[in-house]
């Protein structure tokens, strides 16, 4: 099989480390870890499962360490990992046979990330780049570092999905953490910008960044800033910041100017993520048979990244609006659904119904 190096870069990573590095040693990965200024026992754990351990001054800039962790590798096949993500599935004989199909193709893993919708637990899925040949490709981008081919950007990559799957637990962290680790982003982010300040994608991840705090009216001024610069629609983190644009406007009272966004809806409306937002921007403004058909919709939907707005999300909303119209039956078979996927709210809802209507 065609060797990989697994580099990771990584600061004050005790609480991770040691689960990370456990389960990437039960494969026959060589495994290098790069430090950039750890003041805890995260280099101590590491030596556990690696010998290629090397210190890097830290400098602000996320792909000189990515950059210089490839350089310490062994061999050109690189997957790139993070302290915070723990491997769960992995095939390595597909693996290898899609890298000698594709050896100049960039791989995805599937990435899995626990956090929470408002009080409800979920998850968010997205596919990120981080298999190929390190003679053909690097890192850019001081933070949220981008895989880009040496001759040229990284806008047009062409991807397979790798048989790789990751539990992502850095969102499920306490707010002291998600605050310290925003304020981080933010700034590297802000200086980025004075380089570059027409790029979307850099307001983009400043927008994530204040959302991932529960700051939605920052995080609103970040998504308009990019909504109204030249993006690409074809581009997989567009469709993110239009969604997350919309959930700014409707946690921030801007319900009405989120209906600009029906001007976009051609190039959206097969994404349910946000399909699922247009309905709530809709069921805010009480325009209830559209907000219906937009939650019907979902469900016929299957690209998404956010858990439940395909499913339970959308058949609880379901379940609301035909209840409000008194259609009962409609309502308990769309609120039984949705407890059926384990989603309490429609479960409470559904004993409410029941108890009041008897």
């Amino acid at each position: 099989m065609i060797p990989i190096s697994v580099c990771i870069i990584g600061r004050n990573e005790e609480q991770h480390i040691d689960t990370c590095l456990s389960r990437l040693a039960k494969y026959p990965f060589e495994i290098v870890y790069v430090d950039t200024g750890s003041t805890d026992r995260t280099k101590e754990l590491a030596a556990k499962y690696t010998s290629c351990i090397y210190d890097f001054a830290w400098c602000d800039d996320f792909s000189a360490a990515r950059n210089y962790s490839l350089e310490k590798a062994s061999n050109n096949y690189i997957l790139v990992v993070d302290c915070d993500e723990y491997l769960e599935t992995a095939n390595l004989q597909e693996l290898d046979e899609l890298i000698q199909e594709f050896p100049l193709v960039v791989g995805q893993i599937v990435r899995k990330s626990p956090c929470y919708s408002g009080d409800v637990e979920t998850a968010v899925t997205d596919y990120v780049e981080r298999i190929f040949d390190r003679r053909y490709y690097h890192y850019t981008g001081i933070i949220h570092e981008q895989v880009t081919p040496r001759t040229g950007d990284s806008s047009k990559l062409t991807v397979y999905q790798a048989p790789l799957t990751f539990t992502h637990v850095g969102y499920f962290t306490n707010q002291e953490d998600r605050e310290k680790k925003a304020k981080r982003n933010i700034s590297l982010l802000e200086k980025e910008l004075q380089k570059n300040p027409d790029d979307p994608y850099l307001y983009y991840q400043i927008g994530e960044s204040y959302q991932l705090i529960g700051d939605y009216e920052r995080a609103y001024q970040a998504y308009d800033k990019g909504f109204y610069l030249d993006v690409d629609e074809t581009l997989p983190y567009v469709r993110d910041m239009i969604t997350s644009y919309g959930h700014s406007m409707l946690e921030t009272d801007r319900a009405q100017k989120a209906l600009t966004l029906e001007g976009v809806y051609e190039y959206f409306q097969d994404y349910a993520d946000f399909v699922y937002m247009m309905g709530n921007v809709y069921l805010t403004l009480r325009q209830n048979q559209k907000a219906l058909d937009q939650f019907l919709h979902a469900l016929k939907l299957t690209d998404h990244l956010q858990d439940g707005t395909n499913s339970f999300l959308s058949l609880h909303n379901i379940g609301c609006i035909y209840e409000a119209y008194e259609y009962y039956d409609a309502a308990k078979e769309a609120y039984q659904k949705a407890a059926d996927m384990g989603y309490a709210h429609s479960q409470e809802r559904l004993t409410n119904l029941i108890n009041r209507l008897t």
